[in-house]
């Protein structure tokens, strides 16, 4: 996992990134599979989510499993699944670089060692950090936060439709969040 180790029963800051930087979650669809398959992952495998937010060609997530889970499983099922699913949406949906998009895909999985796979959707890894203290957990909530505010889409980070900010100014949110108390 690129020297980033996942911790079973850990508080983790997660990054997963498009092959290439790809720009791919400028659509809605696309974003949509993505909080569809972390509910998914929430009610039926035990994912704990208490942050994230979805940028144009990565997400982030600050998340745990619950007790008897096992977070890198998760995390591969989830990626597996939102790869396959999105890569389909690509083919199907009247998509302007679509062809461009699966060329690239296609040429990452050609250079991918292990499994033969026509596609690669997300890059090797998770980056996973695991957070130890308050201070730590505060400071990666706040860089993801305001992950949106810095890219120059919002002024503000609760405006940001695939973000949790919304859920920490006490609304809901597109996906529910255990809120963190620091």
């Amino acid at each position: 996992m690129n020297g980033y180790k996942i911790e079973t029963s850990a508080l983790h800051f997660v990054t997963m990134t498009v092959i290439e930087w790809i720009d791919v979650f400028t659509r809605k669809d696309y974003c949509e599979t993505i909080i569809d398959s972390l509910k998914y992952c929430q009610v039926q495998k035990g994912l704990e989510i208490f942050a994230y937010v979805i940028m144009s060609n990565h997400l982030h997530l600050i998340i745990a499993c619950k007790e008897g889970g096992n977070l890198s499983d998760i995390l591969h099922d989830f990626k597996q699944f939102t790869s396959r699913k999105i890569v389909k949406q690509i083919q199907e949906i009247a998509e302007s670089r679509r062809e461009w998009m699966l060329e690239r895909m296609a040429i990452s999985a050609s250079q991918t060692k292990g499994k033969a796979k026509y596609y690669q959707f997300w890059q090797e890894g998770n980056h996973a950090e695991v957070l130890h203290s308050n201070d730590f957990i505060l400071q990666k909530l706040t860089y993801l936060h305001q992950n949106p505010v810095r890219a120059g889409i919002v002024m503000q980070a609760e405006h940001y439709v695939y973000s949790s900010a919304i859920n920490y100014c006490g609304k809901k949110g597109g996906l529910e969040v255990i809120l963190l108390d620091l």
